[in-house]
């Protein structure tokens, strides 16, 4: 990179397991991929079109929660830390926290090169002051700082409820590796959507304008094109559904016919009204996230919900050893 306030570094060190995890899921019934396979450069514009959806309430809730409680935060954590970013590249949420932390150093992590080095260099330019150290990983993976990241309070960040991808007990072991990542005294900021009526739930992830719909969608583009795959994208659609048992919306993309799919050399049969399931999105009472997050060594500092009670921010601590 050419700004001398960026480093990057490239850890991904496995480069083939977008076609391993595709071929190993669609192998299995019912069949599966992913959801971090979503973002590639279409589907990351997607998303962010998605955020900007009436129905989708999360992102702005999000931002306005922040914004709100930027000095409050600030007052907890202090300024001067290290703020690390896993998924790093949401710039109007990391903006809001830059400005009133004032950190030593950010470090933003991603899986996409491009997206991180894009990401990073906006914010060079949005703040000239800040030391950026960009970690090219796969943080669901393996997460750990850059060896030129500079000492100090680390403060992870994890806007998005992009916890809720994972399931309990994965979202447990993935806090664990942030527990581990910041240290005792460290601070986890992280934005968890709160359950609620099934209907907001259900719109939110199936909008009315179908941008969700070409989002999942364009998973099949993207296996297509990467992977060689023949997906006829006329003969799949979108589904997004709310299980209230298990507390979490579920995206499937469901085959309209009986078919047979190639990709490479493998071939896979789906029966009519099939599914390949994309994702899940867990959602939590503000309790159950709190004990959720003591088992992997956290302790509550502080909560911020909106005035409709849709989502809220969460700021923990390492509990001390």
């Amino acid at each position: 990179m050419n700004n001398n306030n960026i480093q990057f570094h490239d850890l991904h060190s496995s480069r083939n397991e977008f076609a391993s995890d595709v071929l190993s899921g669609l192998s299995h019934r019912p069949a599966s991929i992913p959801p971090k396979y979503f973002y590639d450069a279409k589907g990351s514009k997607l998303f962010d079109a998605i955020t900007e959806l009436p129905e989708y309430y999360p992102t702005r809730t999000e931002i306005g929660i922040l914004s709100v409680n930027a000095a409050q935060i600030a007052q907890h954590v202090g300024t001067g830390s290290l703020l690390v970013e896993p998924g790093g590249g949401s710039c109007a949420k990391v903006h809001i926290l830059l400005q009133g932390l004032k950190p030593r150093a950010y470090v933003p992590m991603d899986i996409s090169k491009d997206h991180l080095q894009l990401a990073a260099e906006e914010l060079a330019i949005a703040f000239p002051w800040l030391e950026i150290h960009a970690a090219c990983t796969d943080y669901t993976k393996e997460m750990c700082l850059p060896p030129s990241a500079p000492k100090g309070t680390h403060v992870a960040f994890f806007p998005g409820s992009s916890i809720g991808n994972f399931d309990p007990d994965g979202a447990v072991n993935f806090l664990q590796t942030i527990v581990d990542l910041v240290g005792p005294g460290g601070y986890l900021i992280i934005g968890v959507d709160l359950k609620k009526n099934k209907q907001i739930l259900e719109a939110a992830y199936d909008d009315a304008a179908g941008i969700t719909a070409l989002f999942n969608l364009n998973l099949l583009t993207r296996i297509n094109r990467e992977l060689d795959g023949n997906f006829d994208l006329s003969k799949w659609q979108h589904k997004a559904i709310y299980n209230d048992e298990v507390g979490r919306i579920e995206m499937y993309l469901v085959s309209q016919m009986d078919q047979t799919v190639k990709i490479k050399d493998s071939a896979f049969s789906f029966a009519k009204g099939e599914t390949i399931h994309t994702e899940n999105s867990y959602k939590y009472t503000r309790d159950e996230f709190i004990t959720l997050a003591a088992k992997a060594g956290f302790q509550s500092e502080a909560l911020w919900v909106d005035e409709n009670n849709l989502f809220s921010v969460h700021l923990f601590r390492v509990q001390d050893i």
